[in-house]
């Protein structure tokens, strides 16, 4: 099978002219793989090429595919940096994106991407055209790699987009003092008179201490502008009240062992610090914390799930009986609704978002979904009731609501930052009390 991989990987990279690359009969790791195979790294090309990739077909070829395979495809090229545009085409602009389409003359499903793109000139696979090899110390299109050798301008702009809450732009801050960390060694490495191999040379050359620095006061400053517009949720407040929670009790017992010590200026200027810290304790105790943020693309989910509605009234009357050729045609177009909102929420998620969080957003979608349904369900009824009195029925709840009991079965797979080896491993263990 590894052969068939790197077989496919290869073609794919060699690629001169658009292709069509079937992945029936291809399990989802066998997908994984060949995709982070092929596109980790720009392909050599002076012009963009159209890379389809069919990912499942009709009721007749069904059976060949995964059904999994165009989300396990589409989650691999997310942890490269490719992002989803339906509007992308074959221009040199639209290099790294992707986009689904459904072929409804062929009825078949496809992946079409348009790769990261790199002059005859450069760097091919990791390897000079001279021959000399450079892989990167940084894995390409990961957040690590991208943060470190991002322009200022085009930084902020992924802060915003894929670090919208308190907690992912800590976690930024964290990463960027790891890659602080490992400038300094380095540095080390330099000033003993040890020589970089190439790939730390490579790093060494394209990143700095300023820029790391510049990059992390504007992490800083956003980070307060969420405390102090009070746009934090329930885990970030507690959170942030723990932090300052646990520095007044050491500092109690700082200031206990001055006044035993009889050591006046010392007890002053640890009075001083216990002040600001109760009065930052009080201003976040007194934070109302915000609902969970809604999804990135929640208006394009909400207009596939109205879209489904009525998929949802056929196949409950169709139930039990069985289905014409236009009603099994109708039902078809449910399941890609359900895939296309799946891969909308995955597509929501933002860089250093756990689990947790981003389950909770989803959940609050998925409810919020639920009412709307059940309110308009409920409004229809109401109308047509003929004795009933018309203009009863109460407005639909729109607030945040989170289920309680029943969970989600459908769960995002988590998008794990990964990073190259002693980067890797710094990343096992920070953490940054900073806000």
């Amino acid at each position: 099978m590894s052969s068939t991989v790197s077989g496919m990987a290869a073609s794919i990279r060699a690629a001169t002219e658009s292709e069509t690359f079937d992945l029936a009969g291809n399990s989802t790791s066998t997908i994984t793989t060949t995709i982070k195979a092929a596109f980790a790294t720009p392909i050599t090309l002076s012009s963009m090429i159209r890379i389809t990739f069919i990912t499942g077909a009709g009721k007749l070829g069904r059976q060949k595919y995964d059904e999994s395979a165009a989300k396990v495809l589409t989650s691999a090229l997310r942890e490269l940096g490719y992002e989803d545009d339906r509007g992308a085409s074959c221009v040199n602009e639209c290099a790294g994106s992707f986009k689904l389409q459904h072929d409804t003359g062929k009825n078949l499903k496809t992946v079409v991407v348009f790769p990261f793109i790199t002059g005859e000139d450069t760097i091919q696979d990791g390897v000079d055209l001279d021959g000399s090899s450079a892989p990167s110390l940084l894995d390409p299109g990961t957040p690590p790699e991208m943060i470190a050798m991002s322009s200022m301008n085009t930084f902020e702009r992924m802060v915003g987009n894929k670090c919208a809450s308190w907690n992912q732009k800590k976690e930024c801050l964290n990463v960027i003092a790891l890659l602080k960390t490992l400038v300094e060694e380095l540095d080390q490495k330099l000033a003993v008179g040890t020589v970089l191999t190439d790939s730390e040379q490579n790093f060494y050359d394209s990143i700095s201490i300023e820029s790391l620095d510049q990059k992390a006061t504007f992490v800083k400053e956003a980070m307060k502008k969420h405390v102090d517009e009070g746009a934090i949720t329930k885990s970030e407040k507690d959170k942030l009240i723990s932090q300052v929670q646990d520095k007044l009790n050491t500092l109690n017992k700082e200031i206990d062992d001055a006044t035993k010590g009889k050591k006046v200026k010392k007890l002053n200027k640890l009075n001083i610090q216990k002040e600001k810290l109760t009065e930052r304790f009080n201003t976040l105790d007194n934070i109302t914390q915000k609902a969970p943020r809604p999804l990135k693309h929640q208006s394009d989910i909400e207009k596939l799930r109205k879209e489904m509605q009525p998929l949802l009234k056929l196949e409950k009357e169709t139930k039990g009986r069985l289905l014409s050729i236009k009603e099994t045609t109708l039902l078809g177009r449910k399941e890609e609704i359900e895939e296309e909102i799946y891969i909308l929420e995955d597509k929501s998620r933002g860089w250093f978002e756990d689990d947790d969080e981003f389950q909770l957003r989803v959940d609050a979608s998925r409810s919020q979904a639920k009412l709307k349904a059940a309110s308009a369900s409920k409004k229809k009824a109401t109308g047509s009731g003929g004795g009933k009195k018309v203009g009863s029925t109460k407005k639909a709840i729109t607030n945040w609501v989170v289920p309680g009991a029943k969970k989600v079965t459908r769960k995002p797979a988590a998008k794990k930052t990964t990073t190259s080896n002693a980067f890797a491993a710094m990343m096992m263990d920070s953490d940054s009390d900073s806000d």
